[in-house]
């Protein structure tokens, strides 16, 4: 089993956390768990290692009156360290500095992209180069270059006979 953080190394400490009747689980390779300080694991919390926010660090916000509040629903770090969870939209604004580290070990990317079925991918991907493709044949006859111009137009074909075949079959 691979580190949920760096998901290269072989896991060896493994978590198991209990948040409102839900079970959560990181295994974690020797490297990440030191990384992450978990040492105890009766002294830490899922979220805190996810986060990336240690004991010491809360205790220091604390300390200097800083600590992080959602404005709106007024969710701070310790709440979601206790139940995993934000209160509101606005927490993920608030906490974004946060979350966006654990996002990206839990995820490719911190934008999301969704997903597209694989044939209108395909057609939209055939429509974009089709617009290319008008362009450069534009700029081709616009510049006098009618061996290029005959050359994009045959592409542009090819093209068009494709998406048929999609938008048909």
């Amino acid at each position: 089993m691979l580190c949920d953080i760096c998901k290269q190394n072989q896991a060896k400490v493994h978590l198991t956390q209990m948040i409102e009747g839900k079970t959560k689980k990181v295994d974690l390779c020797e490297e990440c768990s030191k990384a992450k300080g978990v040492d105890d694991p009766t002294g830490f919390s899922l979220a805190d290692l996810l986060l990336g926010l240690g004991a010491a660090q809360e205790m220091e916000q604390v300390a200097a009156g800083v600590e992080l509040k959602c404005p709106h629903c007024g969710f701070t770090q310790a709440d979601f360290k206790k139940t995993g969870r934000l209160g509101c939209a606005e927490c993920y604004g608030t906490f974004a500095e946060g979350l966006e580290g654990l996002l990206k070990t839990m995820h490719k990317g911190t934008k999301h992209v969704g997903k597209t079925p694989h044939a209108l991918k395909q057609s939209l991907d055939l429509s974009d180069k089709l617009k290319v493709l008008q362009k450069r044949l534009d700029k081709a006859i616009a510049e006098e270059d009618f061996e290029a111009a005959v050359h994009l137009r045959d592409d542009i074909s090819s093209v068009k006979s494709k998406l048929k075949e999609l938008t048909v079959g």
